[in-house]
């Protein structure tokens, strides 16, 4: 039977995680738990012992970092578009099994072949971060990219709750650009325009960041 996971257990797991790199990413690494609900995320992959999990937009590792202790997954793909990030999870996975762990850079346009390879695969607060004009491709290219039966996670800050600001505040302070937050309903919509078939929705606020969290899955 698995433990029940805490905010307070994902922390004290992290704080004993170091990478060599700047101190927004090192803050991130020790102290997201605290703001965005990986425990939600992380419940996801633990249903599925064994799965093959991807996350688009890895950054520094953590997600991966944090499933690596918390669940039990046989291969992780993670693929991000900033090189230096990809050099921070290398070095925060590298004692993870390298046999069971790929991380690419990628061009943020054309999704690899191996997400097809994916029983599961993670957007987490990468969405936003796409140009509106390229939101709607963006998750057509992902879904056609999917196998059948696989599932999308997609969690995002919504832009349906007044508190979106709070967020768009935060990004302005930590990557220096505004994002570009849907609403959960719009989102689902692209999804279903997608040819995916919504299975769950979850909505909650922590702090003053309003998250929703979108299971999709591909027939």
């Amino acid at each position: 039977m698995q433990q029940e996971l805490t905010n307070k257990e994902l922390l004290r797991f992290l704080k004993h995680k170091h990478i060599h790199a700047k101190f927004i990413d090192r803050l991130k690494l020790h102290y997201r738990p605290l703001i965005c609900p990986y425990i939600s995320l992380i419940s996801k992959v633990r249903a599925l012992p064994g799965a093959k999990v991807g996350d688009i937009g890895c950054g520094s590792g953590q997600f991966f970092s944090l499933l690596s202790e918390f669940a039990s997954p046989s291969f992780l793909y993670g693929i991000e578009i900033n090189g230096k990030l990809i050099a921070n999870a290398s070095e925060l996975l590298n004692g993870f099994d390298p046999d069971k762990l790929l991380l690419d850079v990628y061009d943020g346009l054309h999704f690899p072949a191996r997400i097809g390879d994916m029983d599961i695969i993670f957007l987490i607060d990468v969405l936003h971060h796409v140009p509106p004009a390229n939101q709607a491709a963006f998750l057509r290219g992902l879904a056609a990219t999917m196998k059948s039966g696989a599932q999308l996670v997609i969690k995002d800050i919504d832009a349906a709750n007044p508190l979106v600001i709070c967020n768009k505040l935060h990004d302005l302070i930590v990557s220096g650009e505004i994002g570009h937050e849907l609403k959960a309903t719009a989102v689902s919509q692209l999804l279903t325009e997608s040819h995916l078939e919504i299975t769950g929705i979850e909505k909650v606020t922590t702090y003053v960041y309003p998250h929703f969290t979108i299971v999709a899955k591909k027939p």
